[in-house]
């Protein structure tokens, strides 16, 4: 397969969103990708150039970025290896081997996992493909605002997403830099518990949380990438760093699915959260954001690693 493996997907005006938020709200479609979220982007990207003579790939994941690293492996015709923390859920692991992948669980969150396709790398001579954290997976992502720009038309008031490792936030500013967009305010939401890119914006450094305590599971890197923080330490781009609870990205997840009929992870939820929770109405209250605020953008990130089931438990455990 020659072209990039992600699609052009659909940038949809919410009239929910947007009548809460007294501004309109576009809800950027990243979970009707191929393998469930963004990551097909960046990964598929880095693969395509990476990857294409290799003895084969081996990814670090929280689930999402392991789905694309399977899905880019298989189109390509080589081998997956997807290295997984025990706290992805067993469903994610059936979709990654569905796909073709041999998957290896290893430690408690991702940070150990990563260790271990590190090691695995080296030993077998795989490419090793980064979750987050490459300059070709920050150029696949940027992807995602060219497409924005195209069918918006006009720049937007604010872009809104979650951040775990950081790669989808590189990839926006890259796509926001390219377009000429650079003070178009990015809000970067995170759940408390899986807050890396916070704790380092207020550390005025790089911070390792000690543990991932929030259940947005995909949200769970220990640290942001350098890039990342880098960036938010940049006068070049306009970041605000906000956290909601993982009650308010539940909360998101199923107000989202009763409007928008759309069932996404609560990584995602974080994003939804910034809307539903009254948090932007609060930055524009503040002064952080303009009272007239052009379009919102919200990249629904998707995710693969949620059904009924899990949402339930989520239920159980939160509320």
């Amino acid at each position: 397969m020659a072209g990039p493996f992600h699609v052009n997907t659909p940038l949809l005006e919410s009239t929910g969103m947007s009548k809460r938020l007294g501004t309109t709200v576009y809800l950027k479609m990243e979970n009707s990708q191929p393998s469930g979220s963004f990551k097909i982007r960046g990964i598929g990207h880095l693969c395509q150039k990476l990857a294409s003579q290799s003895k084969g790939v081996v990814c670090s994941s929280g689930g999402n970025a392991g789905m694309a690293a399977a899905y880019a492996a298989r189109k390509m015709g080589v081998p997956a290896m997807i290295v997984v923390p025990s706290s992805t859920p067993e469903m994610v692991v059936r979709k990654m081997q569905d796909q073709g992948a041999t998957v290896k669980i290893v430690g408690k969150v991702w940070d150990d996992a990563n260790k271990e396709a590190l090691r695995l790398a080296e030993v077998d001579g795989f490419t090793y493909v980064s979750p987050f954290d490459h300059p070709l997976l920050w150029e696949g992502h940027a992807s995602v605002m060219a497409e924005v720009a195209c069918s918006l038309g006009l720049k937007p008031g604010a872009v809104v997403l979650s951040v775990g490792g950081g790669g989808l936030l590189c990839g926006v500013l890259h796509g926001l830099m390219t377009l000429g967009w650079t003070d178009v305010p990015v809000i970067a939401m995170e759940t408390i518990g899986a807050h890396c890119f916070n704790a380092a914006v207020k550390a005025g450094e790089l911070v390792t949380l000690d543990d991932i305590t929030s259940e947005a599971k995909c949200l769970g890197a220990k640290t942001v990438c350098q890039k990342a923080f880098e960036c938010s330490q940049s006068d070049q781009y306009n970041i605000l760093s906000e956290l909601v609870t993982d009650q308010q990205a539940l909360h998101a997840m199923e107000t989202f699915l009763d409007e928008e009929r759309v069932l996404v992870e609560m990584a995602c939820g974080a994003a939804l959260a910034a809307v539903y929770s009254g948090l932007i109405n609060r930055l524009q209250t503040e002064g952080r954001l303009p009272a007239l605020l052009g379009p919102v953008v919200v990249i629904v990130c998707g995710g693969s690693g949620v059904d009924m089931q899990q949402l339930s438990q989520l239920k159980l455990k939160l509320l």
